[in-house]
């Protein structure tokens, strides 16, 4: 099948680099790249195991209510509140 496509530069530079380190035909190269491309775009998604983590208690919160920015800096500033 005879097509025309348009490369990005850096595709293109990356297939002459292929082309020139296996003194192959530009075409050999293009379509053994499109052959893998395509075999790992058609391939099933890998299977992700789940992740579980423990919960660990870091026990109670020493600056009471931390909602309230200025309050909790000036508790771990050491500042007496008013």
């Amino acid at each position: 099948m005879r097509t025309t496509l348009t490369l990005e530069k850096n595709v293109a530079v990356a297939l002459e680099r292929l082309r020139k380190a296996r003194k192959a035909s530009f075409k050999t190269v293009v379509n053994d790249a499109l052959r893998q491309g395509l075999s790992h775009m058609d391939a099933p998604p890998p299977v992700r195991r789940a992740v579980r983590t423990r919960a660990v208690s870091l026990g109670q919160c020493l600056a009471g209510n931390i909602d309230n920015v200025s309050e909790a800096l000036a508790i771990a500033e050491g500042e007496s509140l008013r």
